[in-house]
């Protein structure tokens, strides 16, 4: 869980890189709009299955996304 601190800035980077809504984006995942919003403040981290269909969304990979390095 040490990587996705910095989880939260990096899907509001992606998400306005693509131009998308917090609306949109909560509605191609099947989240609730607050639910998604709770991911970009950092108060709660997003399922195994709504981290990978974001990983798909925005066409990374889910290193990528979580900010994590190769060691």
């Amino acid at each position: 869980m040490k990587y996705l601190y910095k989880l939260p800035k990096k899907l509001k980077e992606l998400r306005e890189q693509y131009g998308y809504t917090q609306k949109f984006v909560a509605e191609k995942i099947g989240v609730a709009y607050q639910s998604y919003q709770a991911y970009e403040l950092g108060v709660s981290v997003p399922s195994l299955e709504h981290f990978i269909q974001l990983a798909d969304l925005f066409d990374v990979s889910l290193d990528e996304l979580a900010n994590r390095r190769e060691i």
